[in-house]
Formats: structure tokens, C-alpha cells, sequence
């Protein structure tokens, strides 16, 4: 399968976005002071698992997303 350029491009920027994104969220996941995700013993609550494993989740398929955008840049590249 070929990917446009734009598509590639789209892609790989979208992997990028989703690890700024989710990396900016795990950090202040990780600094709440609102009582959602730590409780009084300063012990993770569900809502911070729950949430960790939706930006893990994230990561990963950003990752996948991002990786075929960059095969097609890269692909697209060596035709030139």
C-alpha cells in the first residue's frame, strides 16, 4: 500500500502529537493535588490507574500511528 504525502504527513504528526499530549497529562497526573488521583496516604486511587492506562494506551497506538507515517515519508523519499 502507498500512503499520499499529505496522509504520511498527517501521520507522523499526529504520532508526535500524542506524545506531547499524553506526556503533558501523565505529568500533571502525576503532580495532582485535587485529591482525584492520590488519596490521604498519598496512595494511587482508581481514577489515576485507570487514566495511566488510558495515556499508556495512547502512547502506544500514537506510536504505531506515528511510525507508519514515517515509513510512508520515508518511502516517498527514496522515489524522488
Amino acid at each position: 500500500m502507498k500512503l499520499s504525502r499529505p496522509v504520511s504527513w498527517f501521520l507522523l504528526a499526529f504520532g508526535v502529537w500524542s506524545w506531547v499530549i499524553w506526556i503533558t497529562f501523565v505529568k500533571n497526573l502525576w503532580q495532582d493535588g485535587s485529591g482525584l488521583a492520590f488519596d490521604e496516604a498519598n496512595e494511587p486511587t482508581g481514577y489515576f490507574w485507570v487514566h495511566l492506562i488510558l495515556a499508556v494506551t495512547s502512547l502506544i497506538l500514537g506510536t504505531a500511528v506515528g511510525v507508519i507515517g514515517l515509513r510512508g515519508v520515508r518511502a516517498l523519499r527514496r522515489e524522488e
